[in-house]
C-alpha cells in the first residue's frame, strides 16, 4: 500500500504543471571560449511571449538537431538574432549591447608559437583602447572565427591583428617581435641537406646588427616547411643571397665552408654507357675553389641537367676546363675519366 502510494505520489508531481515550468524555464549556460558563458533566461522570455513555447522552438531553436552559431550568423538573424535584430528589440550587431549577454570580463588569451614563445593577447588593453567597442574587431572581417591560425606572412598584408597594428593605427607586425613574444630568444635553426654537412644559422649572431623585420618576411615566412631555396637562386639573391652577396656579407657562391661547417665534399660517381666516371672533389679542390664550378657550370642540385660529350668537347661543364689548355681534353683520353 505505501509502494503503491509513493509511486502515485511521483507520477503526480512529474506531470504537475510546477514539473513542467521547472523542467523548462531554467536557465541555459552557453559556453564561451575565452569569457564568461552566456546565460540564456527562459523565465524571461517566457514572460514576453505568454508562455509560448513555440515562438522559439522548433522554428528558431531545433532541439533534434541542435547547432552552435557563430555571432556573424546571428547578425544574420540566425538563432538569436531572429529576433534581436534591432526591430523587436536590441540588436545582436549593436557593439553596446554586447553587455547585455556576455557579463563579466574577456580574459586574456594565450597563444603557444613553436619556437617564438608565448603571445598574451589582453582583451581589458585592446577594450579600453577602443572604447568598449567589441565590434571594431568581432566584426566577422577581422575576426571571423572561421580562418584558424593566420602566418606572420598573412598578418603583414592585414589579417586579423595585422589589420590593426600596420604601423599607422598601431605598431606594425613586421619586425616589432618583441612587443607581442615577450622574452622571445630566437633559436639557431639547422638546415639538413642532403649529400652535404648541415647549417646553422644564428639569430642571435644575426639580431646584432639586423632587426627582425630586415629578414621576416621578405625573405624568409614565418612559419615552417616554407619552400627550401637552391644555391643556384640564392646566387641570384634569393634568401640568404639577398646580403650574402660578396658586397654586404660573404658571397653564398664558393664560400661553402663557412656555412657547411666541418664540410669535406665526396667524389661523385656518374654512370654512363662507356663505363663509370669518377670526380674527385679533393683532387680538384687543391687548385680551386667551390666558386670557380659552382654554380656557373654545375648547379648545386640534384637531378641538374646531363651534359653530353660533344656538349663537353663545346665548353660545357667539364669542357671549361678540360680543353687541352687548362686541363687535358675531353676529347680522345676517355679512359682518364671512364673505368672501361
Amino acid at each position: 500500500m505505501q509502494f503503491r502510494l509513493a509511486i502515485l505520489t511521483l507520477l503526480i508531481l512529474c506531470f504537475s504543471p510546477f514539473a513542467v515550468s521547472a523542467l523548462e524555464t531554467k536557465d541555459i549556460k552557453f559556453p564561451v571560449k575565452n569569457a564568461d558563458p552566456v546565460s540564456f533566461s527562459h523565465i524571461v522570455h517566457l514572460k514576453k511571449y505568454n508562455n509560448n513555447c513555440k515562438v522559439c522552438h522548433n522554428a528558431i531553436f531545433n532541439l533534434k538537431n541542435r547547432h552552435h552559431y557563430t555571432m556573424a550568423e546571428m547578425e544574420k538573424t540566425k538563432s538569436c538574432g531572429a529576433c534581436h535584430s534591432g526591430v523587436k528589440t536590441f540588436s545582436v550587431a549593436d557593439s553596446k549591447s554586447c553587455v547585455r549577454c556576455h557579463k563579466g570580463k574577456p580574459r586574456n588569451i594565450e597563444y603557444k608559437v613553436k619556437g617564438a614563445g608565448e603571445i598574451v593577447f589582453s582583451h581589458a588593453t585592446h577594450i579600453s583602447k577602443l572604447n568598449g567597442q567589441c565590434k571594431e574587431c568581432h566584426n566577422g572581417r577581422t575576426i571571423t572565427g572561421k580562418e584558424g591560425r593566420v602566418t606572420m606572412a598573412q598578418m603583414e598584408k592585414g589579417k586579423t591583428c595585422g589589420a590593426c597594428h600596420n604601423g599607422k593605427k598601431a605598431f606594425t607586425v613586421v619586425g616589432n617581435c618583441g612587443n607581442c613574444h615577450k622574452g622571445m630568444k630566437p633559436h639557431n635553426i639547422a638546415f639538413k641537406t642532403r649529400g652535404i654537412n648541415p647549417v646553422s644559422f644564428s639569430h642571435e649572431f644575426h639580431t646584432a646588427s639586423f632587426g627582425c623585420k630586415d629578414c621576416h618576411t621578405r625573405l624568409f615566412q614565418f612559419k615552417s616547411d616554407a619552400k627550401q631555396i637552391t644555391m643556384a637562386q640564392m646566387e641570384k639573391g634569393k634568401s640568404c643571397g639577398a646580403c650574402h652577396n660578396g658586397k654586404e656579407a660573404f658571397s653564398v657562391a664558393g664560400d661553402c665552408h663557412k656555412c657547411h661547417k666541418g664540410f669535406t665534399p665526396g667524389d661523385m660517381i656518374f654512370k654512363t654507357e662507356s663505363g663509370d666516371a669518377k670526380f674527385s672533389h679533393k683532387f680538384h679542390l687543391d687548385a680551386y675553389k667551390c666558386a670557380d664550378c659552382h654554380s656557373k657550370l654545375f648547379a648545386f642540385k640534384r637531378g641538374a641537367k646531363h651534359v653530353t660529350m660533344a656538349e663537353m668537347e663545346k665548353g660545357k661543364s667539364c669542357g671549361a676546363c678540360h680543353n687541352a689548355k687548362d686541363a687535358f681534353s675531353t676529347t680522345g683520353d676517355c679512359e682518364k675519366c671512364h673505368k672501361m
